[in-house]
């Protein structure tokens, strides 16, 4: 079973979308976190909004203040004007330096929340099965951690950066109008925020859904690209550079009519809200400008009711903005949080104790296993692998050999009530994931190294290993002498999946970092595949020495490497079929003897003169 993607396995499910409060509500706990900066960040936020609403009332006094003066020019009245305008100055500096002091007091809230939200999610999906990484879409998932990583900010900024700050000044701005004027005043402002706020919701409720297809899109879209990019070789292998640029300029096209659509409807709403605003700020001038008239308000009231409008409808211009973006960022916000949702196929049970090997003898006793349930893999597989020996699995493509090596490391649990695996008579399933693992180390056949340099990817296997002892893993795996003779030695970059090594470099890593790690079990799964045969009979004779008192299981396809193990299974349609030494299975005459046979007719046979490689050509390549 090298690819899983050919056993069937079910996708993803489809879970339903969280509301807008439920998003909000996973969030809550991650602020809450630092209640003293919160509740500082808001009581700074109502002094800067208490000192902008005291602007127009100081500036409505030193207006009529100015009145007084110039009627009848006095000492004392000008005095008070000079101290109306040092207060009108410092309420102006008041709120600036608040609305500082608020962000200042709030930044660490909000970027502690997005870290801690951005690694729970990371350590989620990494605790997440093989099933659901083998099913997901790389570069989705990453545009939608990264959207949802960015929405918590933007959500936590205009919530108190805008939202709230506008609420708490309309509420102060209507309770003063209430107190030193008509009712009219109010009506006209409530009935001016009530149309205003049903307009805007109302239409970027219509326009949400052009945002989510961008999004949707947008994520399609990046997925393309980025599978492309990942398997440039082979789009350059059939020539398909154009049908990749077509496919992507499809999903391109989708998003721009989508995106056509969204931008033409922002207008519409614009267009309403700015008539909303202009006709309540009208009629509120025309009943000021009839209070001055009649002597029952003064000019200062007339300063003081036109700046409290322009104060109020000035971020309510952005009101239909901030609503959309705060709906996108639940949108975003939602999306991530749903990988949280995401069900962990193999947890640990609670109060799980840690595999504690003591010989490491490894027990598969009657394993059943499918990946769905109308596709068995697995039958009755039953055998041991005795501590400190080393037990080989051969068999066709797709007879379940490296379903072994899945089930060992518990990437799946076997099927309910299908038997079980057992190290030293310990259940994989009652043991801690971690200690298990730490227990075991492999090498794959497919081998996918980090972006990362020579020496980082052998560390890999054991990060407080100290430098000699990483150089002695590679010596180990004889890739120290190839390493030491490139520019960069061990700090030369192996590129994306470490496609700069050739296949057999990639395995020797490969060797070295398992080797590094040292486990009490070891699992080669096809682990010399890629190398040439000089080569591997050098690696062979390392393994072989690895393996000495060390529990080891080989997933072969080359007999000839394995005809020394304890112990060879013979697997056929996920059945054992064969079991025994090398000589007693050639006896036998069965499976295990025609495929040596075969192995031993297509060695004979001489390679094709065009195909074979000269004599002289170096068994390692940096590619």
């Amino acid at each position: 079973m090298r690819h899983f993607a050919s056993s069937g396995e079910p996708s993803p499910v489809t879970r339903p979308e969280k509301s807008g409060w439920a998003t909000v509500a996973t969030l809550i706990p991650y602020l809450l976190e630092y209640k003293g900066r919160v509740a500082l960040a808001l009581t700074f936020l109502l002094a800067a909004k208490l000192a902008n609403v005291g602007v127009p009332l100081i500036m409505k006094e030193i207006v009529d203040g100015l009145g007084v003066v110039l009627s009848s020019p006095e000492k004392l009245a000008f005095g008070v004007i000079v101290g109306l305008l040092v207060a009108y100055g410092a309420a102006r500096l008041s709120t600036t330096i608040f609305t500082e002091l608020r962000e200042f007091v709030f930044a660490k809230v909000t970027q502690s929340a997005v870290r801690r939200i951005s690694l729970q999610v990371f350590r989620h999906l990494h605790s997440l099965s093989l099933r659901f990484h083998l099913n997901r879409q790389t570069g989705g998932m990453t545009r939608d951690i990264e959207r949802g990583s960015r929405g918590v900010s933007s959500l936590v900024s205009y919530t108190l950066y805008s939202i709230l700050p506008t609420l708490l000044e309309i509420s102060l701005v209507l309770g003063i109008l209430a107190w030193k004027y008509d009712a009219w005043f109010v009506i006209i402002t409530v009935a001016a925020l009530a149309c205003y706020i049903l307009w805007s919701i109302a239409v970027t409720e219509w326009r949400t859904n052009f945002r989510r297809t961008m999004n949707d899109l947008d994520s399609k879209a990046n997925v393309r690209a980025i599978d492309s990019l990942l398997n440039y070789e082979t789009v350059k292998y059939f020539n398909n550079e154009e049908y990749e640029a077509r496919r992507y300029d499809q999903s391109m096209a989708r998003w721009e009519a989508a995106a056509v659509k969204s931008q033409t409807s922002l207008s519409l709403l614009n267009t309403g809200q700015s008539a909303i605003i202009a006709v309540a700020v009208t009629a509120i001038m025309w009943r000021a400008t009839v209070g001055v008239a009649n002597g029952s308000m003064t000019l200062g009231d007339l300063v003081l009711v036109n700046a409290f409008m322009i104060q109020l409808y000035i971020p309510l211009n952005f009101l239909g903005v901030l609503y959309r973006e705060i709906k996108q960022s639940l949108a975003d916000m939602e999306r991530m949080f749903t990988l949280l949702d995401e069900h962990r196929e193999v947890a640990d049970r609670p109060g799980a104790p840690e595999l504690k090997p003591q010989g490491a003898a490894i027990r598969f006793e009657h394993v059943d296993f499918s990946y769905e349930p109308n596709r068995q893999i697995l039958f009755d597989v039953d055998f041991e692998v005795p501590a400190g020996k080393t037990v080989a699995v051969v068999g066709h493509s797709g007879s379940g050999k490296s379903t072994l090596a899945r089930l060992l490391y518990r990437f799946y649990d076997v099927n309910p009530g299908g038997g079980s695996i057992r190290i030293d008579g310990q259940d994989l399933r009652e043991v801690t994931q971690g200690s298990l693992r730490r227990a075991i180390g492999i090498v794959p056949q497919d081998t996918v190294l980090f972006n990362d340099t020579i020496y980082y990817n052998v560390a890999y296997g054991d990060t407080t290993a100290a430098e000699d002892q990483v150089h002695d893993a590679a010596r180990m795996a004889a890739i120290h002498d190839f390493v030491l003779s490139l520019p960069a030695g061990y700090q030369t970059m192996v590129g994306e999946r470490g496609l700069k090594l050739s296949g057999g470099e990639k395995q020797r890593v490969a060797i070295a970092r398992a080797l590094l790690k040292n486990p009490a079990i070891m699992i080669f799964d096809e682990a010399t595949s890629a190398l040439d045969s000089q080569t591997e009979k050098a690696i062979q004779a390392e393994l072989k020495k690895i393996a000495e008192n060390r529990t080891t299981l080989v997933i072969a396809h080359r007999l000839s490497t394995i005809a020394d193990a304890h112990q060879i299974i013979v697997m056929d349609g996920g059945r054992i079929v064969e079991r025994g030494g090398h000589l007693e299975l050639l006896e036998r005459g069965g499976h295990y003897a025609q495929m040596w046979a075969l192995q031993q007719q297509e060695e004979a046979e001489p390679a094709p003169a065009a195909a074979a490689a000269p004599a002289s050509a170096p068994a390692l390549r940096v590619a």
